[in-house]
């Protein structure tokens, strides 16, 4: 006899559904209840703390002390080693049995004196499986250890995640023990969340999602959690829909796995070669157990540390790279500001990436891989062009403030007519968790629908690393080709663009410049960086210059090339997109100007000019003439090379002051600002009239939430000019070859302003050196912005 249909509510159904799985209602006898089952304590657990990062061998010989579930440990960016003696019951034959540890930080599980697997509960990785089927021939005992980085996946952030470090910040382990983990109960979850979402964002108009609906609720009522016998039969129900096929114009998304792992941001350099250590052996963890699963993975940097400091775990990623599933892209050093290294920096990134992955891995990397910089400057197209590389993929454009990019797969132009492809995966993140809205979003964000039918996504945890994990893995498989679903496939970059490639002739192009429309305030912040890396670029351009005319001067000359390219590579290092920029933590700016402080080494000059009297050599390292004024340091100071009647600096009676040279006027007036900066020959003048430059003005710096890293439209509407003047205009050096004038401001209470303005002989331009000894006030309303806004005529 059949049974009467049942009305459903679409509301009460969705929600029966959702309780059946939820985490937080009714786990006492739901399925999400039953994920584990039987559970022991460890037989030992002790632990070691150490303000040091240290290695495996040297911590197993430190005297560890026993400690339990609900202690604190450590301080902010301490270490923690805890040693973890497990006794697995005889009983729990033919089980999966885990490792379940829960704590704040960042912990990686060593095994046999090899790192294993990382363990994050920001990135969902709380468990380490012992064994997927327990035998009674397996040693039921082992001795594990687990190096725990008192530093969470975003660093150490005192009440918000970008504000500077809690140096007292104590972390806890919540949960340490042995679990029996239900396989078959996992794949329920997965298969019932899948056909959740797709119920709820396919909407009410589509039929999808009513049979999606009807068929989690048929699988609730088949589903007795007491009684595991009946999942299959549950299971098989989930796959009935999963195996639905699409259609052929079905749009396709080339899934990759990705972990996007700053080099160094919220945490010092030291930190990241653990970061991608934890990461990406877990990575080869799930590549073990999942063959279809391909990852992604940049920076050249990071390979060479792992590489030095875990030998075992690079060789596998080498294993695993020869199969075409661990793949090194994007064929630069690190990811690299895109607009404030010099062209020669630029080069050079592609020059040290490319080497290393040819040496590494045999082969060069066929995309540009940036996806997290500030901006691309107009000037890649063509430095990608000269370095093999055709193809280039970002998202940081969709964060834009104000005008949403045009497209997502388009021709880039640079200013020179080199063209890559370009592609940013429609659902705007390089670290997604698989889900089905995200799948939905790659194709409704897709802004060149008709054009092309391909797309990437990019799932993993990332910023700071984590990566991948199982159960993104398993939700992906169930939407590889199911019916009102857009077909996904695991995939390579070359696959994507190949496939991207084939539709290129109906594609537009964006031609110049790829700006950002936010982190304006990253071409200041830490001007001490950006001063360093600028020094830099040009001492070892220099030194290169000098160590060629050294060699051509002397054949026993021994040219520095492996000096050379450690410098170069520190330099490299430098320029990650959150160094340079300055939208770091003062821990990093910190090692950033002591990598600068290591480059000032000038051998080359002193093996060239090694002879029997001292002498000065004076040689101009750029391609264009040069007249200049060279400071000479000797036993009375500071003197300058040459004659000395070039230059007159008159005193005005009002104070004002005339600086010129036969070449150019500079007027200063009473406050020091430039009233007039002229040409002398033809006459031409750069200040409008009306005008003045040099004028300082400080403005509020209050942004609506990247704190030192972005200048707000609404900051214009709070100027006010610096013009209290502290101390007149005073004439440093009157004239002959150089002339200087010199002056003070008071721009607060506790803040001054001191400049020299200097004009030298023969020279066309006059240089502002300028000092802020800066004490600001710490009511939000009070942080300025000082700013010297220069308006000038531009022939």
């Amino acid at each position: 006899m059949l049974k009467p249909a049942v009305l459903k509510h679409r509301r009460t159904t969705l929600e029966r559904v959702e309780k059946f799985i939820s985490e937080i209602y009714f786990t006492d006898c739901n399925l999400r209840g039953r994920l584990f089952g039987a559970s022991c304590p460890l037989a030992s657990l002790s632990c070691f703390e150490t303000s040091q990062r240290i290695p495996y061998e040297e911590a197993v010989r430190q005297e560890f002390r026993l400690v339990k579930v609900g202690d604190c440990f450590g301080s902010t960016w301490q270490t923690c080693w805890f040693k973890v003696d497990l006794s697995i019951p005889r009983e729990w034959t033919g089980k999966e049995v885990h490792l379940l540890w829960e704590s704040e930080g960042e912990g990686m599980i060593w095994r046999d004196g090899q790192p294993v697997q990382g363990l994050t509960r920001e990135g969902e990785k709380t468990s380490y499986i012992l064994t997927d089927n327990l035998k009674e021939t397996d040693p039921h005992s082992l001795t594990l250890y687990v190096e725990l980085a008192c530093n969470g996946l975003f660093g150490a952030g005192k009440g918000s995640m970008i504000a500077p470090p809690d140096p007292d910040k104590k972390f806890s382990l919540q949960k340490a023990e042995l679990v029996v983990f239900n396989r078959d109960v996992h794949e329920l979850l997965v298969d019932f969340e899948i056909l959740l979402d797709m119920a709820k964002l396919l909407g009410e108009e589509n039929q999808r999602s009513f049979q999606a609906l009807y068929t989690a609720n048929r699988m609730v009522n088949l589903c007795d959690v007491a009684n595991p016998s009946t999942f299959a039969a549950v299971h098989e129900l989930a796959c009935s829909v999963f195996g639905q096929k699409n259609g052929e114009s079905q749009h396709v998304i080339h899934a990759m796995g990705h972990c996007h792992i700053d080099s160094a941001w919220l945490w010092p350099y030291d930190e990241t070669i653990r970061k991608c250590a934890r990461s990406w052996v877990t990575v080869i963890r799930l590549m073990e157990k999942n063959p279809e699963f391909t990852f992604v993975c940049s920076q050249a940097q990071q390979f060479e540390w792992v590489k030095n400091w875990y030998p075992g775990l690079y060789s596998t990623i080498q294993k695993f790279a020869k199969e075409g599933r661990f793949i090194p892209v994007g064929g630069t050093w690190v990811e690299m500001d895109g607009n404030l290294p010099s062209g020669e920096s630029m080069v050079r990134q592609f020059l040290q990436g490319q080497r290393f992955f040819q040496q590494e891995f045999g082969k060069l990397c066929l995309e540009f891989w940036l996806p997290d910089t500030f901006g691309y400057s107009a000037q890649l197209p063509q430095v990608m062009n000269g370095c093999g590389i055709h193809r280039f993929l970002t998202q940081k454009l969709s964060w834009n403030l104000v005008n949403t990019f045009p497209h997502n797969t388009f021709v880039w132009e640079g200013i020179d007519g080199s063209q890559v492809l370009a592609h940013f995966p429609p659902a705007d993140s390089y670290g997604l968790a698989g889900c089905v809205e995200e799948m939905l979003k790659t194709v409704k964000n897709n802004r060149d629908r008709g054009r092309v039918n391909h797309s990437a996504a990019l799932f993993g945890f990332g910023d700071g690393g984590g990566g991948p994990t199982q159960k993104i893995l398993d939700r992906l498989r169930r939407m590889k080709d199911t019916d009102g679903l857009p077909r996904v496939q695991m995939s390579t970059p070359d696959r994507l663009f190949t496939a991207l490639e084939k539709e290129k002739a109906q594609l537009c192009t964006w031609v110049g410049e790829l700006f950002l429309e936010l982190h304006n305030g990253t071409y200041t912040t830490h001007g001490q960086i950006k001063k360093g890396n600028r020094e830099c670029e040009r001492l070892l351009h220099d030194v290169e210059v000098l160590s060629s005319f050294a060699l051509a001067q002397k054949s026993s000359f021994q040219y520095p090339s492996a000096k050379l390219q450690h410098l170069w590579r520190l330099l490299l290092l430098n320029q990650f997109h959150d160094v340079l920029p300055g939208s770091c933590i003062q821990l990093v700016a910190e090692d950033a100007m002591r990598y600068y402080s290591g480059m000032n080494l000038p051998w080359p000059l002193r093996e060239a000019s090694r002879g029997p009297a001292p002498h000065i050599l004076v040689v101009n390292t750029l391609p264009w003439k040069r007249t200049e004024v060279i400071p000479k340091a000797g036993p009375g100071g500071s003197k300058t090379l040459g004659a000395n009647s070039f230059l007159n600096l008159p005193l005005q009676v009002d104070g004002s002051v005339i600086m010129k040279n036969g070449l150019v006027r500079v007027c200063l007036d009473t406050l020091g600002r430039v009233t007039s900066l002229c040409l002398m020959q033809p006459e031409r003048e750069s200040v409008p009239e009306g005008c003045c430059a040099n004028q300082f003005v400080i403005f509020d710096d209050v942004p609506l939430y990247w704190d030192a890293w972005d200048v707000m439209d609404y900051h214009l509407e709070t100027r006010k000019t610096v013009a209290h003047l502290l101390k007149p205009l005073e004439i440093i050096q009157p004239g002959g070859l150089r002339g200087s004038v010199t002056f003070s401001l008071q721009i607060s209470e506790k803040s001054v302003l001191t400049q020299e303005v200097i004009l030298d002989a023969a020279c066309p331009h006059v240089r502002f050196q300028t000092q802020v000894r800066y004490a600001c006030n710490l009511l939000w309303k009070l942080f300025p912005l000082l700013n010297t806004p220069i308006p000038v005529y531009v022939l």
